[in-house]
């Protein structure tokens, strides 16, 4: 790709040239379009895998590039953080047995990269977001290395003018910043490509708009993120504050974000769409167009409208229309970019044939869309199945109430039986897909439900860092089986492998759950605290987060038993904390932290970053990490002995 250009940058003539080729390219577009240039006789389907790299402590692994080189196939490429990538699959014809083909090509690519990925010491996982990930690798240092990932950065964080802020709320709730764009990163996708009829454009958008909703309900997968349970689909909410670049502070004035759902039915051309584009995004990057897409229009041959892809490129639509050219022959396509990555290869499957076959199976009714279904409800629905999933409640034909389980199996999956039949798709095909999608609505086990179930049943037995590493390990191994997710068991801990490899580094083992007070808090406070959570330590914090000091039991017993006036006294915590206590930092080794407490005779370690608490260490760690220690050594003496 040429390199891209920050639109601060560019000077006032580069950018006017490529302002000058943007319109250009659409009266190109209008041109072709008039003309019925775009190919309308196959319909051809694509798909984009995304996928996370993690290593063997089931922690992501900053490696792309080296996996890409070493790979040596265009079928791969990078993204946006050094611990994902991308696999594009080429496209094919819609018919016949050509999704079993596509799960075959998943099958043989991805193994292809799991094995050079085994040789750095991990492996590919597919997941909508990794449970596991945490705020040390989302930053600035582990973006990608190539330059348009760095211009992307750059734009997004001038635009925005301060640090991107996260608010989630699900059963736990999301309140952070990021300087960078990164968290954008932590998003991976299934994406769906269909070829369409541009002269139908209107219509067959506005549908896939209609079944985002429906679609997306019993397809969700990213439930947990930073170790909290958020929404059922995270990815949605994620994706939209880690692009959001608007300022305005005028609740009078609309701003469109730039991953954008929409506010109304579509009802122009897709030239027109393109137009509206304009008319509300700002062009924020750009790069050196070498042809005008007019003259190379003159001459006979097609335009690759590159300026104009790469503006549409900017707009993260969860429906976006694309332009593309294959086989000599121009086309439109609508790409669905809310499918997740995961649980299996042959649940994305499913998931693409559910989409691809609704696309195909729009009846009569529908094409009339406006007069049954009011956009805000369909907009409405798109959220509820993302905070929700299969167990959302829609609003459908003329404002009445369904749950998704029933819209999806008395009608929709139906419809998409008929749209996969429509454009030849094998029985045997049709079956064993929606097969796979009927038994998953039906008995509602989702991905999502799968993981929140096994994050439920965990947490009672252990700490969160404990729980996400065995559901991870637990989503790894049930992918490679290829058993679609409707048949799999809760993870368990034991699949999570030995505390020695898996508890590596401190923040796998600290108590994050804090009980903190501040230096003018009373003493008397601080003891009945301690007493009510049976803890032995207190730490003392500023407003800010920033550690102060560190209060124990034995500070308390020390100081009263050698002043006996202090029982009369108006002590506060700042009187007595140890105010230079020793810290660490997360990516402490777990047995460096142990042998620094042995050397001090320590009972607590504060762990910090930037001055800041964000957990402890405690005796009664150790205690518990010693404990896993020896059971893992006695269950592999039983099985040498056997």
């Amino acid at each position: 790709m040429t390199a891209l250009i920050d639109i601060k940058h560019t000077n006032q003539a580069d950018r006017n040239k490529f302002v000058k080729h943007l319109l250009d390219d659409i009266e190109a577009m209008d041109s072709m379009f008039k003309n019925k240039s775009f190919d309308t006789d196959d319909i051809r389907i694509g798909f984009e895998q995304e996928y996370c790299l993690i290593d063997y402590n089931l922690r992501p692994m900053m490696l792309n590039l080296e996996l890409i080189e070493e790979l040596d196939d265009k079928h791969f490429t990078t993204e946006l953080a050094k611990f994902n990538g991308e696999l594009n699959l080429d496209p094919r014809i819609l018919g016949g047995d050509c999704l079993t083909q596509y799960e075959n090509d998943l099958i043989r690519l991805l193994t292809k990269a799991n094995k050079i990925a085994h040789k750095y010491g991990g492996k590919l996982i597919l997941t909508g977001i990794l449970p596991t990930i945490k705020e040390s690798d989302i930053k600035i240092g582990n973006i990608t290395p190539v330059q348009r990932y760095k211009a992307l950065n750059d734009v997004m964080t001038r635009l925005r003018g301060k640090d991107f802020e996260f608010r989630i709320q699900g059963v736990d709730e999301l309140l952070t910043s990021s300087e960078s764009v990164l968290f954008e990163s932590c998003n991976t996708s299934f994406q769906t490509h269909l070829q369409i009829d541009p002269a139908q454009y209107c219509n067959i958008y506005n549908w896939a708009q209609a079944i985002s909703g429906p679609i997306l309900a019993c397809c969700v997968n990213s439930p947990i993120f930073l170790g909290k349970r958020l929404w059922q689909e995270t990815r949605i909410a994620l994706f939209h504050q880690a692009t959001d670049i608007r300022k305005s502070k005028h609740a009078m004035r609309e701003e469109r974000p730039r991953v954008y759902f929409g506010n109304e039915w579509e009802d122009g051309s897709i030239v027109d769409h393109y137009r509206k584009n304009l008319s509300h995004f700002k062009i924020i990057v750009t790069k050196e167009i070498k042809e005008n897409s007019i003259e190379v229009l003159n001459r006979g041959d097609i335009p690759e409208l590159q300026a104009l892809q790469l503006y549409n490129g900017t707009i993260y639509r969860w429906n976006r229309p694309c332009y593309g050219i294959t086989n000599g022959k121009p086309h439109i396509r609508i790409e669905a970019r809310y499918l997740p990555s995961g649980p299996t290869i042959v649940d994305e499957i499913a998931n693409a044939a559910l989409w691809i076959g609704l696309m195909n199976g729009m009846t009569e009714e529908y094409r009339n869309i406006k007069e049954i279904l009011d956009f805000d409800d369909i907009k409405n629905n798109f959220m509820k199945a993302a905070r929700s999933g299969i167990n959302a409640q829609f609003q459908w034909k003329n404002h009445d109430s369904i749950s998704a389980k029933d819209l999806l199996l008395n009608e929709l999956l139906p419809l998409a039986e008929t749209g996969l039949k429509k454009v030849g798709v094998d029985d045997k095909e049709i079956d064993k897909f929606l097969g796979i999608i009927h038994k998953r609505i039906s008995k509602e086990r989702t991905g999502a439900k799968w993981i929140l179930d096994s994050f439920t049943k965990l947490k009672k037995e252990g700490s969160i860092e404990e729980t996400v590493a065995s559901i991870t390990e637990g989503m790894y191994q049930r992918q490679k089986s290829g058993i679609p997710v409707y048949k799999w068991k809760l993870a368990d801990f034991k699949e999570a492998g030995a505390w020695t490899s898996k508890y590596l580094y401190i923040h796998q083992v600290m108590t994050s759950d804090l009980i903190t007070v501040g230096k003018d808090e009373l003493i008397d406070l601080v003891k009945n605290l301690m007493l009510w959570s049976k803890i032995h330590h207190v730490p003392v914090e500023d407003d800010n987060g920033e550690l102060l000091g560190i209060i124990s039991t034995d500070t308390l017993l020390s100081y009263f038993s050698y002043d006996r006036d202090a029982a009369d006294n108006v002590l506060m915590a700042g009187d007595i904390m140890d105010k230079d206590p020793i810290t660490i930092s997360p990516e402490t080794l777990t047995t460096d932290a142990i042998q620094l407490m042995g050397k001090h005779e320590l009972t607590c370690l504060p762990v910090v970053v930037d001055k800041k608490l964000v957990g402890l260490f405690t005796e009664s760690d150790y205690i518990k990490f010693s404990g896993y220690i020896m059971q893992e050594m006695n269950e592999g003496d039983k099985k040498s002995k056997k």
